[in-house]
């Protein structure tokens, strides 16, 4: 070896320039707790000695990728940013994260899954969805690793990170009621999913805390998609008895939903109220503003990582872990009282 060939840094070297033990960079490597000070130190020496992690020789040592993949149903507005956000908690753990649209197609989430556990990613993080159950249950029964989010697959040994969706509706739904609607419908996502279902069930409680009653014909079928939001909210306005108030049950839905409003020249808030599950810039900007359900993708991305680092610290946790994370309720001015 030439005698000018830098020596490459050392796990040994880092701890000592750090002035920690060792054990405590190899926590921090490794994505687990410790103490802010230490991380500031730690980062300080990897930087200062251009110290570089052997990924390889960990792989083969505990047979890891340093791969984590994450299967979105699309890279919409809520799941890219999710997927970006887990993407920058993972790093500092030398782990990537990469990404896999099904488009909601039972063969698209089998070939996906066998893709991943063909290349042996560490985990799998993706939206449970109740036509992979089988699919999922045979990869998990053969070691596959999954965090499930925003919708579960009850029964599946996996660990869960969900948002309150059930609790957050009902707060959403109560406000238009404590501004005096009477009237109030509801674009849904698809029954089958459980978060489809939750917030269903958060509209109910809301209108029976409020003596109001369950009219079928105020339930719309939205699919989860613009389209589904746009003929929901068409036939809605079409009924004898129209809403004064709607909420809808997912961003894509109300994006179809004001599309429909603007082109037949309802306005928002003079002629209906409107709110919507999942907050994103566009609502903001929006003339009138629109009241929404705020899912922090930070949050949740911190939950899964936090559940993802612990599982693959100590698999004897598997499939024991289920957090759920509150979401905050971003008042606007697209909800405001029918008799004004």
């Amino acid at each position: 070896m030439s005698e000018t060939t830098k020596k490459q840094a050392t796990i040994t070297d880092v701890a000592q320039v750090a002035g920690v033990a060792i054990g405590t960079v190899s926590r921090y490597l490794n994505g687990l707790p410790i103490r802010n000070s230490n991380r500031a130190v730690i980062e300080e020496a990897i930087n200062d000695l251009g110290y570089r992690r052997n990924l390889v020789a960990v792989s083969m040592k505990r047979q890891t990728t340093h791969i984590v993949g994450m299967m979105v149903p699309a890279l919409s507005e809520f799941h890219a940013g999710l997927l970006d956000q887990l993407t920058r908690r993972l790093r500092p753990t030398g782990r990537a994260v990469v990404s896999y649209c099904h488009d909601l197609e039972a063969r698209s989430i089998e070939e996906g899954l066998e893709f991943f556990a063909s290349h042996r990613v560490d985990a799998v993080v993706m939206d449970g969805l109740a036509i992979a159950d089988r699919t999922l249950e045979r990869h998990v029964a053969d070691g596959l690793t999954v965090v499930l989010y925003d919708n579960d697959v009850p029964g599946l040994s996996a660990d869960r990170v969900f948002t309150t969706n059930r609790k957050s509706s009902e707060r959403v739904v109560r406000h238009l009621a404590e501004l005096g609607h009477k009237r109030i419908a509801i674009i849904a996502g698809r029954r089958e999913d459980s978060a489809g279902q939750e917030r269903i069930e958060g509209y109910e409680d809301a209108l029976r805390a409020h003596d109001l009653p369950l009219r079928p014909d105020y339930y719309g079928e939205g699919y989860w998609n613009e389209e589904g939001g746009y003929a929901a909210m068409r036939d809605l306005l079409s009924l004898p008895e129209p809403p004064t108030a709607v909420f809808s049950a997912n961003y894509n839905m109300t994006m179809g939903a004001l599309r429909w409003l603007r082109e037949n020249d309802v306005e928002v808030p003079r002629d209906l109220s409107l709110v919507s599950f999942d907050d994103v810039p566009a609502w903001s900007i929006h003339p009138a503003g629109i009241t929404a359900v705020g899912q922090s993708s930070e949050k949740l991305a911190d939950a899964i990582a936090s559940v993802l680092l612990e599982r693959l610290g100590n698999s004897q946790q598997a499939g024991r872990r289920t957090l759920r994370i509150d979401a905050n309720i971003i008042l606007r001015g697209s909800a405001r009282n029918p008799a004004l």
